[in-house]
């Protein structure tokens, strides 16, 4: 699991400095940027990479997750929104509003057994995708 981190941004002249991510070239895994509140950006760093030298001009510090900055990196970030929205697509491709509607009305039976497997596994699939932001 990645570990989460944070700084502010900082403008100088013509510069924005901003977190020195590792070198890709090795093939080292990325870092995400999750996203950003009041000024402050947070970014998840995979376990397999390791940060080279910063700017002087920024503070890189470690986060420890709470409930309360959880939910708040996940309405700020984009990568979360564009899991939630991939989850949904998932589940349109084979059932449409109108059949979860039908589903949520029927109690039991083997087409609503088959839809809450296909729905937990594509719930599944997206919380996967979340921590592998960290969140």
């Amino acid at each position: 699991m990645p570990s989460i981190v944070k700084y502010q941004k900082a403008v100088a002249d013509d510069t924005t400095y901003q977190l020195a991510e590792p070198d890709y070239a090795s093939g080292a895994d990325r870092c995400i940027e999750i996203g950003t509140l009041n000024g402050v950006t947070y970014v998840a760093v995979p376990a397999t990479a390791k940060l080279p030298v910063q700017p002087k001009q920024i503070k890189v510090t470690p986060v420890t997750l709470d409930a309360v900055l959880t939910a708040k990196l996940k309405l700020a970030s984009p990568h979360v929104k564009l899991v939630d929205e991939r989850v949904v697509a998932k589940i349109r491709e084979k059932y449409s509003a109108d059949d979860e509607i039908k589903m949520i009305w029927l109690s039991t039976g083997p087409d609503v057994a088959a839809y809450r497997t296909y729905v937990a596994t594509q719930v599944a699939w997206g919380k996967t995708e979340k921590l592998k932001l960290g969140l």
